[in-house]
Order: C-alpha cells, then sequence, then structure tokens
C-alpha cells in the first residue's frame, strides 16, 4: 500500500528543486534520508526531507502494526510542479525598472513497500501459470 505526501508552495523555484529531487526518485527510504542529509544543496534538501518523512509517517498510519524498518520502503514517485510566481520590480541602471520573478513549487511523493509489490508480482505470476494449465 503507497502513501502519499505533498508540500505546497514550497518558495523556491522548481528548476532548482528538480536537481534534488531526481538523487532520491526510485531509492530506498534510508538511502534517500542519507542522500539528503548531506545534500550540498541543504536549504532545498531541508523541505524535501522533512516531507520524506511526512511520507513515511503516513504509510505507517495507513499499514497498523507495520514499521517502516522492516518493510523496506523505497519512493516510488517524487515530483516537482511549478505554482505560481510573484511578480517584483527590481531597480536598473538609468531610473530604470527590471521585472522579477520569485517562483514557489508543489512537491509530491509517493512512498511504497517493495515487500508488498513482490508478494502482488508473485500472485499474479501464479495466476497467470494456473491459467495455463
Amino acid at each position: 500500500m503507497e502513501a502519499v505526501a505533498k508540500l505546497k508552495n514550497c518558495p523556491l523555484p522548481p528548476r532548482k528543486m528538480r536537481l534534488v529531487i531526481d538523487q532520491i526518485r526510485g531509492q530506498k527510504v534510508d538511502k534517500a534520508l542519507n542522500l539528503l542529509q548531506f545534500n550540498q544543496r541543504r536549504y532545498y534538501a531541508v523541505y524535501v526531507e522533512k516531507l520524506l518523512k511526512s511520507a513515511i509517517a503516513n504509510w505507517e498510519q495507513k499499514n497498523d502494526g507495520a514499521r517502516a524498518e522492516d518493510s523496506d520502503l523505497f519512493v516510488k514517485t517524487a515530483m516537482v510542479d511549478g505554482a505560481y510566481a510573484l511578480k517584483r520590480l527590481r531597480t536598473a541602471p538609468q531610473g530604470r525598472a527590471n521585472r522579477m520573478k520569485k517562483r514557489f513549487n508543489h512537491i509530491t511523493l509517493i512512498v511504497d513497500s517493495s515487500i508488498q509489490n513482490e508478494t502482488v508480482n508473485e500472485v499474479v505470476e501464479n495466476q497467470e501459470e494456473e491459467a495455463k494449465k
């Protein structure tokens, strides 16, 4: 069973946030947390690390009695979408003004257990074998 965590209106540009998200996509949760903890883009990784911990807690809440350490969780899907942009003016030479956009983003993380996926795949394979007989 998968669990979803979303962060809306994160005050960082989506293009730079995708660089952090791309590193953890498809990784085991333990490895992903380590990558985020020691990431060079620490300011960006803090938001993603907090969101990943929230996704793990959501998964534990959905699966009563199951622990994240025992169930071999991994980051199934990680997406960064653009949100709105604040338009501001910045001073320029000779009394002019330039427009500046402060971009925001939305982050979506989906965490799933690989043990459950393996058992589902085994069941499907067994059904296919029985159908062949």
